[in-house]
């Protein structure tokens, strides 16, 4: 098969940086001594990137600022010793904030208008993230990392897309020294009028911010100069939002007046953290699963925590995995188990929940980092930090951090999704674009929920029987020692792939034999099955077994690309 593109959603580069012929570095003790040198150098780089991040997602997350920070403490600390993902960084995650701020909103979460109600629904919240990091547990317990293959990917990307969206309309208004509340779809109708009635001062660091941010991605996807390359962006961000707060010194409350019009700006512009940690701790309130008008809430929250994060963090975890030199492998139920006991401990404190966040641990791999030891150091130098120079935080603009953020939600839904999911196939445009639509119009499961649908439709509309969409029809033929036939028929489709990869998986690399899978017979490949099967090879490659796909000479692909979805016509010649 062809070698798939990289996915435009993760914004990486999957070409190995190293040859696999040196030796593989393990997070052992051994290799905690060998490469200490590489392992803290890339984690005091990749703190650069993530204090800003951890504050910033924390606020918008409706959290305090620390909390953020006591996610990437903690889940960097606890998962180094019980994940065996070599360099995947744990953190709070931006595509979790929809969820995070919907839960404490449904609690009664004010924005700051009421302080005793904000905090309230915050230890709910902390309640729910404690329950939904046990259920994440039993998942790993269950071995329910499998799962990760079962959702579309077009519905995966359309799904991030819409939390790219969300994420951009909220916080635009306090890149410009504005706030705003209701559903994103309100929200962007009163845009107009916020962007037009923006603070003058605050919207210029705001607005410088993002130039930054979007000049240096330009640059560094248009330079071969490695220092530009290296530049972390939110570091230069700041470089400049600390000073230019200063000099218009937010740290003092007071108004100024602009083309005969009164501004008011002050602390509150700036990130709130406490000079002391431990005071800083707050405790979840579990009478939330005990009073009867907000437990169906609460254990609506914990299922969309559990679900969505370790989504989120299942296929983060096997991007990384694609993107690591050394080509090792994740466990992915381990890591989800990692991940469940890290966001079950750090809820108790007062933090939010984590997953595997793909852009620090791009990062961790392009600072040469080694073994799983760099994210321990990454959250080291946080608690360091945040330990010993609070005041330095506190003098941070939230617009700054709010730019960061838009910023990130522009990578998650930019044009070039859009171009990158079309030329797979317009059948995934249209499962991308509905999935988009839905999660906006409702909420993050159903809008999953129609995008998978979506899907059912276009499958049977291309003549897909109902049940072979649940049960693939597989022959194997096991007369040769050392190598297995498949013979597929009827269809290889995204809600079929778990049981196909597992008969696979047991015939063939469990025994340590070649395998060649014929698709002849079958009437429909598509294009989730397509990535699935390629990365299918790369594991059995691992292993030294030969894994080869035969039968797809007479199918039609819908587009071009290599893996677009393919169709055996009702006439073979």
């Amino acid at each position: 098969m062809n070698q798939p593109q990289a996915s435009s959603a993760d914004q990486v580069d999957s070409t190995p940086q190293t040859s696999v012929s040196e030796p593989i570095p393990r997070g052992d003790g051994n290799g905690f001594k060998r490469f200490l040198k590489d392992d803290l150098i890339a984690g005091g780089l990749v703190f650069l990137i993530a204090l800003p991040l951890c504050l910033g997602i924390s606020l918008a997350s409706g959290f305090p600022a620390i909390a953020g920070v006591f996610t990437a403490i903690v889940g960097s600390v606890l998962t180094t010793f019980l994940s065996n993902s070599e360099l995947t960084i744990k953190g709070p995650a931006a595509g979790m904030i929809v969820i995070v701020l919907g839960t404490v909103t449904s609690f009664g979460y004010t924005g700051g208008a009421d302080p005793v109600a904000d905090m309230q629904a915050y230890q709910m919240a902390l309640a729910v993230g404690v329950v939904a990091g046990l259920v994440q547990i039993a998942f790993g317990f269950l071995r329910a990392g499998i799962l990760g293959d079962f959702f579309p990917t077009a519905t995966v990307h359309g799904m991030l897309a819409a939390i790219g969206v969300i994420i951009m309309v909220k916080q635009l208004p306090i890149v410009v020294g504005q706030s705003a509340s209701g559903e994103p779809l309100e929200i962007l109708l009163e845009l107009p009028h916020l962007l037009m009635n923006a603070n003058p001062q605050i919207a210029l660091i705001g607005v410088v911010s993002l130039v930054i941010l979007f000049g240096l991605s330009y640059l560094k996807n248009r330079t071969q100069n490695e220092f530009v390359a290296k530049l972390p962006a939110p570091l230069v961000v700041l470089l400049v939002a600390i000073p230019m707060g200063m000099a218009l010194h937010l740290a003092d409350d007071h108004t100024y007046t602009l083309m005969g019009k009164k501004y008011s700006v002050g602390e509150a512009d700036l990130v709130t953290v406490p000079f002391n940690l431990f005071g800083a701790i707050t405790f979840p309130d579990f009478g939330v699963f005990m009073n009867s008008e907000t437990l169906p809430a609460a254990l609506g929250w914990v299922l969309m925590f559990a679900l969505i994060g370790s989504l989120e963090s299942l296929l983060s975890a096997k991007a990384v995995d694609m993107l690591d030199p050394y080509q090792r492998k994740t466990n992915l139920d381990r890591d989800l188990l990692a991940v469940g006991v890290a966001n079950t401990a750090v809820a108790f404190i007062g933090g939010l929940p984590m997953i595997s966040e793909i852009v620090r641990s791009k990062a961790n791999i392009d600072n040469q980092a080694k073994t799983r030891f760099s994210g321990m150091w990454h959250g080291i130098f946080l608690l360091g930090f945040v330990a010993l120079l609070p005041g330095l935080i506190h003098s941070i603009p939230r617009s700054a951090l709010a730019a960061m953020l838009v910023f990130t939600g522009f990578r998650l839904a930019s044009p070039s999704e859009f171009r990158s999911v079309y030329r797979v196939g317009r059948e995934q445009l249209v499962i991308f674009a509905t999935t988009l639509i839905a999660v906006l119009a409702t909420d993050l499961l159903i809008g999953i929920g129609i995008g998978i649908a979506t899907k059912f439709i276009i499958h049977m509309i291309h003549g897909v029987p109902v049940r072979s969409m649940f049960v693939p029809s597989l022959e194997f033929d096991e007369t040769q020692e050392d190598k297995v036939n498949v013979h597929a028929a009827q269809s290889a489709v995204f809600s079929n792939w778990i049981g196909f990869r597992r008969r696979v998986v047991e015939k063939s690399l469990q025994q340590g034999k070649h395998c060649t899978v014929d698709f002849s017979d079958v009437h429909l490949i598509d294009h989730s099955v397509m990535e699935k099967l390629h990365e299918l090879e790369g594991e059995f490659a691992r292993e030294g077994i030969e894994l080869n796909v035969v039968g797809m000479d007479h199918h039609m692909p819908f587009s071009t690309h290599p893996m677009a979805a393919r169709k055996r016509p009702m006439v073979r010649h």
